[in-house]
């Protein structure tokens, strides 16, 4: 009923608005209608366009209706009074306050979205994620922390992933695996307790040391996603080829990769390392545990070497044998080196094959050390590398003695003399 009261008097006031003195509120009234109107018809489409509520158009309208009424009746009445209080009446005249009993006396706006039901919209669907909120609200909303969707670094993740914690507790280097593709997120993906542990409980049980975890696990992550039971038949065969236990522990321990190639690849590697030097089984077995990588490692560079001892260098394949068994390194070594240390030990210093090949070790010292130790001692006059001559000098003792015991024993010169020719060189 108060709705039809509001409609009749406001009908009742828009007579006196046809006169010419009216007409400027006339204008504003229908102005400011439309203006009420248009808000009105906005509002009312964005709740429509959510979905299809066509039970909710005729509540809607009747809802705009209102507003509209509501909105300009408020702001004529509003100015009606504004402008009885500045009239030619005296001072002394009295007039009467206005005490609106209808409509609160507010600027013509639409609805809040709160004061606007429509059947069939869920509650959520009420609220605008683009509603403003004061501080001490927004002070007081928890956000937990996600794990960041992308970066370069792993350690981004470590606080929030179980797995990365404990891998850094174990001396995992991170910063080497994140530098390789598609490991940082193989890790992330992996549960500590179903894919990580078992793997470490396996290396423990063949007799890994807890020291030697993280040094694996940095050079291979990709053995935490191999299955157990293949790593366990991988170490069968190397127990089954009479390697030991505490061999096998060793190499896995030195060679990462170790496990991660199948028994067959590993049969073939062993094979081959015994036809191309001709070893038995046992020289084979050694050279293989003292150098494990040469299982995981490619081949070419082996037969490479292999080749420049025999041609370019001129061993025979008995010396060959016996300077790969001492030195399993020459396998591996870079050519260039090898070349280098031996062009100067055989053609500079003088020394025969059969020398070099009982003493290998000369072929796996540093150029630089080998050289300046030669030329202080032919310095001095003392580079004699024959042992059937007296004052002779071991090829072994001329690449292995630290630099003062060199000086002391071998040059008979103090430390100071041979730090002074190094100048010179």
């Amino acid at each position: 009923m108060s709705m039809f009261s509001a409609c009749a008097k406001l009908c009742l006031r828009c007579r006196g608005l046809l006169s010419p003195k009216n007409s400027t509120h006339l204008h504003y009234v229908h102005v400011q209608h439309s203006v009420t109107v248009g808000k009105s018809t906005r509002i009312s489409n964005r709740f429509l366009s959510r979905g299809n509520h066509t039970a909710a158009q005729p509540r809607l309208n009747w809802k705009r209706q209102t507003s509209c009424y509501y909105d300009y009746t408020a702001k004529y009445l509003t100015t009606e009074v504004k402008e009885s209080k500045h009239t030619d009446e005296g001072p002394g005249t009295d007039i009467p306050e206005y005490k609106p009993a209808l409509v609160p006396t507010v600027d013509a706006l639409p609805l809040p979205q709160s004061q606007i039901s429509v059947e069939g919209l869920d509650a959520d669907e009420k609220l605008s994620a683009l509603e403003e909120i004061s501080d001490e609200e927004a002070v007081g909303i928890s956000i937990p922390p996600s794990i960041p969707p992308a970066s370069v670094s792993l350690q981004d993740y470590v606080d929030q992933s179980e797995t990365l914690t404990k891998l850094v507790q174990l001396g995992v280097s991170l910063w080497k695996l994140e530098r390789r593709p598609n490991v940082g997120s193989m890790l992330l993906r992996l549960d500590f307790n179903r894919d990580v542990a078992p793997c470490l409980l396996f290396l423990k049980e063949i007799g890994v040391e807890d020291s030697r975890l993280g040094y694996i696990i940095s050079h291979n992550p990709f053995i935490l996603s191999e299955n157990l039971e293949n790593l366990q038949a991988r170490v069968n065969y190397l127990t089954s080829r009479k390697f030991s236990s505490e061999t096998v522990a060793s190499m896995v321990s030195r060679a990462p990769y170790l496990l991660s190639f199948s028994v067959k690849r590993l049969d073939n590697r062993l094979g081959f390392f015994q036809q191309q030097l001709k070893l038995n089984a046992s020289n084979t077995r050694n050279v293989v545990a003292r150098l494990p990588r040469l299982l995981c490692g490619s081949l070419e560079p082996v037969k490479e070497n292999l080749k420049v001892c025999e041609i370019e260098f001129g061993f025979k394949q008995n010396e060959i044998q016996h300077i790969v068994i001492a030195i399993p390194k020459v396998l591996t070594a870079s050519k260039k080196k090898l070349t280098q240390i031996f062009d100067f030990v055989h053609n500079t210093m003088k020394v025969p094959h059969h020398l070099i090949t009982k003493f290998p070790q000369v072929l796996n010292s540093k150029f630089l050390r080998l050289r300046e130790r030669h030329l202080f001692l032919e310095y001095l006059g003392k580079a004699q590398y024959d042992p059937d001559l007296p004052s002779y000098i071991s090829l072994d003792r001329l690449a292995s003695l630290p630099d003062e015991i060199f000086c002391t024993e071998l040059a008979m010169a103090t430390l100071e003399d041979f730090y002074l020719f190094q100048k010179t060189l």
